[in-house]
């Protein structure tokens, strides 16, 4: 089974970091601020945002935009297009 966004929407798999302090105390999940990077799995329907947007690139996105989705053990975004800033190159 697989998830495939519709139109220009984006599944996106969160990079998630542990954080410490630099004394070496671990922030817990609810101290943290919201990821807002992540790897692109899938992309919807729309065919310019397949031109601009691959499988496999890393995203920033806005703060609180996209649907936290749970599938098979992981854990996703579904992002549309309006709240993705930006195309993370190496």
């Amino acid at each position: 089974m697989k998830i495939k966004p519709m139109d220009d929407r984006l599944l996106v798999q969160v990079d998630e970091e542990e954080m410490k302090t630099t004394s070496g105390i671990i922030i817990p999940d609810s101290a943290k601020e919201k990821p807002r990077m992540g790897t692109v799995v899938a992309v919807g329907t729309d065919e310019d945002l397949q031109e601009k947007i691959k499988q496999g690139n890393k995203v920033l996105f806005a703060k609180y935009g996209g649907e936290d989705i749970s599938f098979d053990g992981q854990e996703y975004k579904i992002i549309q297009r309006s709240d993705i800033l930006a195309v993370i190159e190496n």
